[in-house]
C-alpha cells in the first residue's frame, strides 16, 4: 500500500470509516466516483484503507433556496426540470460542476427558489 498522500488542490479531505465505499463517500460529499477516482489515482475502491485520506473536489456552493431533489433511480436532468417547472440550463446553473450524464442516485440537486 502506498502511504504517501498525493497532493490535493481542493485541500479537502475524507479520512475513511470502517464500512465505507466510494459510493456512499461521493453521495455524502455530493460528488461522483468518477470525480473521486479521477483526484486519487491509484485508489483501489474495492479496498479503501481505513484512516487514509481521499482528495474531495472543492465544495460545492450553498443552495440558495435550501429546496432539493434527492436523485432516484433512472432520474435524468430533464425529467427533474420537467417535474419541477423549471429547465435543465436553470438546474445547471445552480449546480455547477454537475455532470448532467452521469447523475448518482442519492445525489442531492439544488432546485430554485421559484419554480417558473
Amino acid at each position: 500500500m502506498n502511504t504517501r498522500q498525493q497532493p490535493c488542490s481542493s485541500g479537502r479531505f475524507w479520512r475513511v470509516r470502517s464500512g465505507d465505499t466510494l459510493y456512499n463517500i461521493a453521495i455524502r460529499t455530493q460528488t461522483t466516483i468518477d470525480i473521486l477516482l479521477a483526484l486519487n489515482p491509484g485508489i483501489i475502491p474495492e479496498n479503501l484503507q481505513i484512516g487514509s485520506l481521499i482528495c474531495l473536489p472543492p465544495e460545492v456552493p450553498p443552495c440558495a433556496s435550501g429546496i432539493f431533489w434527492r436523485v432516484a433511480p433512472g432520474d435524468t436532468l430533464y425529467q427533474i426540470a420537467i417535474a419541477t417547472n423549471t429547465t435543465v440550463q436553470r438546474l445547471l446553473e445552480l449546480n455547477p460542476g454537475i455532470d448532467p450524464n452521469n447523475l448518482q442516485i442519492g445525489q442531492s440537486i439544488c432546485l430554485p427558489e421559484k419554480i417558473n
